[in-house]
C-alpha cells in the first residue's frame, strides 16, 4: 500500500491530508470516497470559501492548500461539523504544491484569491501568480480547466493580466454566477472598507502531453522551502523558526 492511501485511511476522522512525501504527486482517488471533478484553492486562508463551495457542490471534490496550521485546522473543524466528505486540506506552500505535488491533468479549477501582493519591488519575485504560473497551472488542469483569480492590489492585478495575456494556452472567460456570488472573508473586509476588488477568470484552450513532463527533481533548497507538517523548523502556526 502506498503512503498516500495509508495516510488517508489512518486519518479517516481528519480532513487534513497527512503529507509524507515532497516528490510524489497527489492521488486524489485515495483522498475521497467518490471519484469526482476536483477544485483546488491555493492559499485557502480561513477556509470559509472552500468549505462553503464544498457544501454547495457535493458532486465535486475540493482541496484547500494552506501553509498555516491554525487556518487548516479551521477547515478541518468546519468541514467535519458539516459532515463534508468531499473536502480535504493539505499543509504546504502553494507555489511548491502547484509545481511539484498536484497531479497532472486532474484539476478542474484553480482558485487563487487575494494572494500576498508582496508590494516591495525587491520582493515581487515571491508572488504566486508570476510568469511561470500559467504554464504550471496548465499542466495540472484538465482540458478546458479554469483559473479564477481575485485581488485588491492594482499592481498585482496588472501582473496577473500580463502573464495570462502573453500565454497562448489560456483565454479570458466569464465567472459562472454561482461562483461570482461567493465571497471570501478578505473580500468582505475589503469591500466593507470601500476598497475595490478585481476578479479574473481564464480557461485553458490547449492540450498537454503529460508524458513529456520531466520527472520531479528537487534540490535541497527547494525542499527546505516546503517543510512537512511535522518539520521542527516550523512553529505551531506554520511560521518558520530560524536557529540562533
Amino acid at each position: 500500500m502506498n503512503d498516500q492511501v495509508h495516510s488517508s485511511q489512518s486519518n479517516a476522522e481528519s480532513l487534513i491530508f497527512e503529507l509524507k512525501s515532497l516528490v510524489e504527486r497527489f492521488d486524489f482517488r485515495s483522498w475521497f470516497p467518490k471519484d469526482q471533478p476536483v477544485e483546488v484553492e491555493l492559499g485557502s486562508g480561513d477556509s470559509g470559501f472552500i468549505v462553503e463551495r464544498a457544501r454547495l457542490n457535493p458532486d465535486r471534490n475540493f482541496v484547500g492548500v494552506e501553509r498555516l496550521l491554525g487556518r487548516l485546522r479551521k477547515l478541518d473543524r468546519k468541514g467535519r461539523r458539516l459532515g463534508l466528505t468531499n473536502l480535504r486540506g493539505v499543509r504546504i506552500e502553494a507555489a511548491y504544491c502547484l509545481e511539484y505535488l498536484l497531479p497532472l491533468g486532474k484539476v478542474e479549477c484553480l482558485h487563487v484569491y487575494f494572494p500576498d501582493p508582496w508590494p516591495k519591488r525587491r520582493h515581487r519575485h515571491r508572488r504566486l501568480v508570476n510568469e511561470r504560473f500559467p504554464s504550471l497551472a496548465r499542466r495540472v488542469l484538465v482540458p478546458g480547466g479554469r483559473v479564477y483569480l481575485r485581488t485588491d492590489d492594482t499592481d498585482y492585478l496588472e501582473q496577473m493580466r500580463s502573464v495570462f495575456a502573453t500565454n497562448a494556452e489560456f483565454r479570458e472567460c466569464e465567472t459562472p454566477d454561482d461562483l461570482a456570488n461567493m465571497t471570501t472573508e478578505f473580500e468582505r473586509e475589503f469591500l466593507a472598507a470601500g476598497k475595490h476588488v478585481w476578479r479574473l477568470a481564464y480557461q485553458c484552450i490547449s492540450n498537454v502531453n503529460h508524458r513529456t513532463v520531466p520527472p520531479i527533481s528537487v534540490n535541497t533548497a527547494t525542499v527546505s522551502s516546503a517543510p512537512l507538517p511535522n518539520d521542527p523548523a516550523m512553529g505551531p502556526s506554520g511560521e518558520k523558526i530560524h536557529p540562533n
